[in-house]
């Protein structure tokens, strides 16, 4: 299985990174996560219940970051477990670009997959767009989240708004966790339909 996408958060790349390695916001925005904890350098372990039609398990995965490259991007190795539910490993390569002038960040994810157990014996279209939805609810997420509040009253008004100050983090270790949430959700979407 593979997944390709970009999407457009409205804040600042700073902003991005820095909300992409805050267990407590990735938490908040992944549909089903339970915990995220530290395993290591570079690595978290992670728990999430994922329910798609009559199907529902909890899945518990380990994701390890490399060729990190602040504040661009980059590689996430991830491997989960579902029980009867089935198993996904794999990799992902995130990338964090400035747009619209620096007042937003594209962030680019490339996704190569593997599923056994009962995620391989779905249907595509249907793992597809289990898939779908559940990236779309994390970025739907992540962008209020992450959003400085002069968006939210930009949004309201038409008002020019201040952007606050960036925030400095080592983000690479969350932005990987967040991408392996996204990847581990549509692979336990796709093997619980």
């Amino acid at each position: 299985m593979e997944m390709t996408s970009t999407r457009t958060i409205a804040a600042p790349r700073e902003r991005v990174w820095a909300a992409l390695n805050d267990p407590a916001v990735l938490t908040q925005c992944v549909p089903g996560c339970e915990g995220l904890v530290p395993d290591g350098d570079d690595a978290w372990k992670i728990v999430m219940a994922a329910k798609v039609g009559p199907v529902s398990a909890r899945f518990t995965g380990r994701m390890a970051l490399s060729d990190v490259r602040p504040p661009e991007g980059y590689t996430l190795a991830f491997d989960g477990q579902g029980g009867a539910a089935g198993f996904a490993r794999g990799e992902a390569r995130v990338a964090l670009a400035p747009a619209a002038g620096g007042a937003a960040t594209d962030l680019s994810y490339s996704v190569k997959a593997q599923v056994g157990g009962k995620l391989a014996q779905v249907g595509s279209r249907l793992v597809d767009g289990a898939a779908a939805k559940l990236a779309d609810d994390f970025f739907a997420r992540f962008a209020a989240a992450v959003a400085p509040p002069a968006v939210e009253a930009e949004l309201a008004s038409p008002a020019p708004a201040k952007s606050p100050a960036p925030v400095r983090s080592s983000w690479v270790r969350y932005a990987a966790i967040a991408l392996m949430l996204i990847i581990l959700g549509y692979l336990y979407s796709r093997g619980a339909r």
